[in-house]
């Protein structure tokens, strides 16, 4: 497989590194400027204003060129790994289907497994029947050249899985690796896997990085940097996708692809493999091309339509086994998924809301969730700080005519910790859903969207999507590390942008969400102690994620329960000094006490992001 000039050195990648470090120079020279203000507030404002301004500048598609030639082996690096003695070395036997294949792909298909730098494998290609020769020639000729290389020839086409099971039945592997008949691999794909096991010899599933790469081989572009394995996730869609590899001892026992899954028999086989796979890793390298042309699912989901279906039938075959009863539906973007979870019972859930004065913002809370809310069985619980102004008492009154609202005082200084756990050492209730004041509901089945998560013994807290009111994202997750410390995924974005693969839109695991709108049953509140009460202001929300992350228990992001959020209006401007020296001290308290979580990058992340914006750029 010849290199892509055009990644590899080109001129015009010459030019746009030329003018990227005319830029970065002019930058880094204004940041040395900037270092020399005496405010550090300032400095900070400008430092970062500085690097927003520098990815801005430069076109994603150049940044990820670059971040090729940084980061990908080439030369002296690729023979070192030919070269390489693991202590442990797998066969790896990579099945691929074929059936009319276009001559270009299939050869480069097969040479791109003939140049990998691990040399204990075997490409079994079953073909299906093709009507072009070619196919049968080509097949015919690399078999004679190189003995790893096996075949079958099927006399019909059996549709992908009866195809993938044929050339799975030539495989004598310790792990299967799936490869589609028009993709590429890396050249140090292999290499990289391999290395997990070595690293990892427990591990049952492996999967890795991919990109696109376009029909004439020539560019590459729209690289998917995964997270860990996120089961909740893997249920949205198949976001594990390429490259895959399976111990083969697994693949038998749920005994290969199954008939009636055609478009996505992969994920069919995945989600069967998940139920009794010891260990699941996750190579965070570009190890996969996926092939963009006119029929390709990579170029289209539309180009698969029928996959869609199959894809709900695997899903509901997986959840057939688990406590509650569920349905799938299709997700908010095309080729997702919502998995809809049925409530058992009807448990209490109670509404925590701490609130000042500022009646205008909280009637505002109030009344959205009186008017829409279709959970009948919910409390609300407003926890007054010290108000002083006579319209909120005059309000308090008039909320005692409904039944299902109480007000309680906390008459101490702020703290939003202390507030809440003390709320909760006041009531009863079976789940607890702790929602700010400046927050006003949009969708009727907001609680149940949330309450159908927090129930699942395995979920520790559940988090909605939040809006700003011009109808931009506040918070669709948290990342654990971004600015830092924490901060929100994909803030700013428009309300119906794509966001980075529609991670917005998509129920899905991560390391914490905001308590501006968090569930959790009171068990779970219980065993990790509630809020840390040295959190006054900033980060609470976070270290109680990271505890119940610490016990074991999943976290959950939904869109599907949708509010806005007009950000601190109650607590006002945050930059005054005193504010600022409080803000300091809480992020030494976080950065002290979880320091093992920082040094590393949050798992539902990746370390080829950055963590100085919320968009997923990459990290150069």
């Amino acid at each position: 497989m010849k290199q892509n000039p055009k990644i590899n050195g080109s001129c015009a990648t010459s030019r746009y590194e030329v003018l990227i470090k005319i830029c970065t120079a002019m930058i880094n020279y204004l940041l040395l400027a900037i270092i020399k203000l005496r405010s550090k507030a300032v400095r900070g404002l400008l430092e970062a204003l500085l690097l927003r301004f520098k990815t801005k500048l430069i076109p994603r598609r150049i940044y990820y060129y670059i971040w090729i030639k940084k980061h990908e082996p080439k030369g002296r690096m690729l023979e070192f790994q030919r070269d390489y003695k693991f202590n442990i070395n797998p066969k790896i036997s990579i099945i691929v289907p074929t059936f009319n294949t276009p001559r270009k792909f299939l050869v480069e298909m097969i040479d791109s497994v003939l140049m990998q730098t691990y040399s204990n494998w075997e490409l079994c290609i079953a073909d299906g029947g093709s009507k072009e020769s070619y196919v049968k020639n080509i097949l015919e000729e690399y078999v004679k050249k190189d003995m790893r290389m096996k075949k079958i020839l099927l006399g019909e086409n059996r549709g992908i899985a009866g195809n993938s099971n044929a050339a799975l039945s030539l495989a004598t592997g310790d792990f299967i690796a799936l490869l589609d008949h028009d993709d590429l691999l890396a050249p140090f794909a292999l290499f990289e896997i391999v290395k997990q096991i070595n690293e990892h010899p427990e591990a049952d599933f492996l999967y890795s990085d991919e990109d696109k790469i376009s029909e004439d081989g020539k560019n590459r572009s729209n690289p998917h940097f995964k997270p860990d394995w996120s089961p909740d996730t893997m249920l949205s869609y198949n976001y594990l996708c390429h490259l895959s590899v399976i111990r083969k001892s697994i693949v038998d026992e749920v005994q290969g692809f199954r008939e009636g899954y055609d478009g996505s028999q992969d994920y069919d086989l995945f989600l069967r493999v998940f139920k009794i796979a010891r260990k699941i890793v996750h190579v965070p390298k570009i190890l996969y091309h996926w092939r963009t042309h006119q029929l390709s699912v990579a170029q289209s989901g539309q180009a698969k339509i029928y996959a869609i279906d199959s894809g709900k039938r695997a899903i509901m075959d997986y959840l057939s086994n688990c406590d509650y009863k569920a349905s799938v539906s299709d997700g908010i973007v095309f080729g997702t998924y919502r998995v809809s979870y049925e409530i058992k019972g009807c448990p209490k859930v109670s509404i925590i809301i701490p609130s000042k004065d500022k009646t205008g913002i909280l009637k505002a809370c109030i009344s959205s969730i009186l008017d829409k809310t279709d959970y009948p069985n919910y409390q609300i619980i407003i926890v007054d700080n010290l108000s002083e102004e006579k319209d909120t008492y005059e309000y308090y009154r008039h909320l005692k005519d409904y039944c299902q609202i109480s007000i309680i005082h906390y008459n101490k200084p702020f703290n939003y910790s202390a507030i809440n756990n003390y709320a909760v050492s006041q009531i009863e209730t079976d789940h607890l859903l702790f929602l700010n004041n400046d927050t006003e509901i949009i969708n009727a089945n907001w609680i149940t969207s949330m309450l159908e998560h927090a129930q699942r013994r395995e979920v520790g807290a559940v988090g909605a999507k939040l809006y700003y009111p011009n109808d931009t994202i506040q918070h669709a997750g948290v990342i654990v590390g971004l600015g830092g410390v924490a901060g929100h995924s994909h803030k700013h974005f428009s309300k119906d942008a794509s966001g980075y693969f529609y991670r917005p839109h998509i129920i899905q695991n991560l390391s914490a969400v905001t308590g501006a709108c968090m569930m959790m049953r009171s068990e779970i509140f219980a065993e990790v102690d509630g809020f840390d009460e040295r959190y006054s202001h900033a980060f609470n929300d976070i270290d109680l994620c990271l505890k119940i992350r610490e016990r074991g228990y999943l976290i959950i992001y939904t869109p599907y329960a949708e509010l806005y959020h007009h950000e601190s209006l109650t607590r006002g401007y945050e930059g005054a000094p005193e504010k600022l020296k409080r803000f300091q001290k809480e992020i030494k308290l976080f950065k002290e006490k979880w320091g093992h979580i920082l040094e590393r990058v949050d798992i539902y992340y990746n370390p080829n992001l950055t963590l100085n914006r919320e968009d997923f750029s990459l990290k150069i």
